[in-house]
Parts: structure tokens; C-alpha cells; sequence
């Protein structure tokens, strides 16, 4: 099994055992405190945190961890819209230039800003992998 499918598993069963506890207790003031975001959206930012960071099984729980955080604050639709244009932002040429307009740099820093303090909250240590290379 490749370490990509490896980490899908772990995390998609996590993902499970978390939500039958919660159901099991009730729910809790900690699942209304939080934006509902899609398992899929959820499995994506993880795996892509990853491949940044290093397929190692910690960082299945720092990613799970860091977009548990973004997902306290910003809503699902704001995150897809923040997330893609912090994604683009370095794209060139005229497809990119949707992406370079101050709306969009504004949204590209808010989201880099929040995804800084939620890897410094988690441990993600942004580029440990290519360090380890």
C-alpha cells in the first residue's frame, strides 16, 4: 500500500471513531463550536499537508489537528475560496491574474496567516520534508 492510501486509511477511520464518540456522548458544546466541513474537504487539506510536510504517521494527526483549527474559525465556503487563491497566487501569466488582484491577495494572506497559526498551534513543521531530503 502506498503511504498516500496508507494515510487515507488512517485518517478516514479516525475520521469515523471521532464521529461515532461524539455521537455516543451526546455531541457536545466542542461539535457546535465548529464549521461543518465535508469529510472530503477535510481528508484533502490533510493529504495535501502531507505531501508539504512528510508522510509520516504524526503529521496524519499535526494536518488532522491544523485544519480541525481552520475550521474553527472560517466558514467552508470561505476556506475552498481562501485556500484557492492562496493555491494560484503564484501562477503567471494572464490566467493568473485573476489571482494577483487585491481582493485576492488579501484573501491569499488572511489564509496563509491562519494556516501559520494553526501549524504553529499543531506542530506542523512547514518543510520538514524537503529538509529531510
Amino acid at each position: 500500500m502506498i503511504p498516500r492510501c496508507r494515510a487515507l486509511t488512517v485518517f478516514a477511520c479516525l475520521s469515523l471513531f471521532s464521529s461515532l464518540s461524539v455521537g455516543a456522548t451526546g455531541g457536545g458544546a466542542a461539535a457546535a463550536k465548529t464549521h461543518d466541513y465535508p469529510t472530503a474537504g477535510r481528508v484533502e487539506y490533510v493529504l495535501g499537508c502531507m505531501d508539504d510536510n512528510g508522510h509520516d504517521f504524526a503529521n496524519v494527526y499535526k494536518c488532522s489537528c491544523a485544519i480541525d483549527k481552520i475550521a474553527k474559525v472560517l466558514p467552508y465556503d470561505d476556506f475552498v475560496e481562501q485556500s484557492t487563491f492562496s493555491k494560484y497566487a503564484t501562477l503567471g501569466g494572464e490566467g493568473g491574474a485573476e489571482f494577483r488582484v487585491d481582493r485576492a491577495k488579501a484573501q491569499t494572506r488572511k489564509f496563509r496567516d491562519l494556516q501559520k497559526d494553526a501549524f504553529k498551534a499543531c506542530g506542523v513543521v512547514k518543510g520538514a520534508a524537503a529538509a529531510a531530503k
